[in-house]
């Protein structure tokens, strides 16, 4: 069980296999890609580029060939001996920020860092926004940060650092004015909170809970004893 006086970042790459792939070939940046998954079968990965044309995680390539040839999308095969020696040197630069006991590899481009011990000394924004210019100088990575009181809140706010390009790839939940935070997560959609999936979305909305807020403001006992 987390304590409640913690607090996490959860450092995520964005489109990780698109940035990995531009690193090696710039002359992809500002273009619609896509990383396709084993045997070119479905799309694994992709640019915002690629996102703002409609084009959706895990489509197979056939059923989007239109868009690909109408926009130009540029359709690469998986170099995963690529990626997981990029995500080495991502995971090694962030262990100069932290304890090894401190960091918590959650995936190939996912990593939870706990900042507990580090908010008595830093300003933990700027810490952040450290670490992501140390990725992005040292690696060419763009990562954003989404800090919190939980892994669950810190991986809610790194999603709000990523559609909200006014944070600047950094969204401290911690040191948030509650209001802004109410604001923010009113317009999140509930299926966005880590754990809840598709169909526990759907129930939720049956239940009148829409929202990030509307869930944060909901009874536990009621959640408990639907779920």
């Amino acid at each position: 069980m987390e304590c409640k006086n913690k607090i996490y970042a959860l450092v995520d790459i964005n489109n990780c296999y698109v940035s990995c792939e531009r690193i090696f070939n710039p002359s992809l940046n500002n273009k619609p890609v896509i990383v396709l998954s084993n045997n070119d079968g479905c799309a694994v990965a992709r640019s915002q580029e690629a996102k703002d044309l409609g084009i959706k995680m895990g489509v197979p390539l056939f059923q989007i060939k239109d868009i690909v040839e109408r926009h130009n999308v540029q359709v690469l095969s998986s170099n995963y001996a690529l990626y997981a020696e990029m995500s080495r040197r991502f995971m090694k630069v962030l262990s100069d920020f932290v304890a090894p006991q401190e960091q918590e590899i959650y995936s190939i481009d996912e990593c939870f860092l706990d900042l507990t011990a580090h908010s008595g000394n830093y300003d933990l924004t700027e810490y952040a926004h450290q670490i992501r210019q140390r990725v992005f100088s040292w690696l060419g990575l763009p990562v954003c940060i989404g800090i919190g009181r939980s892994k669950t809140e810190a991986k809610l706010a790194n999603h709000i650092a990523k559609k909200n390009a006014y944070f600047n790839g950094v969204c401290n939940l911690v040191s948030m004015d509650p209001c802004s935070a109410e604001t923010l997560h009113q317009a999140i959609d509930v299926g966005e909170i880590w754990g809840i999936g598709r169909k526990h979305s759907k129930k939720l909305n049956s239940l009148g809970i829409h929202s990030v807020m509307d869930f944060v403001l909901a009874s536990p006992l009621m959640i408990r004893d639907q779920f």
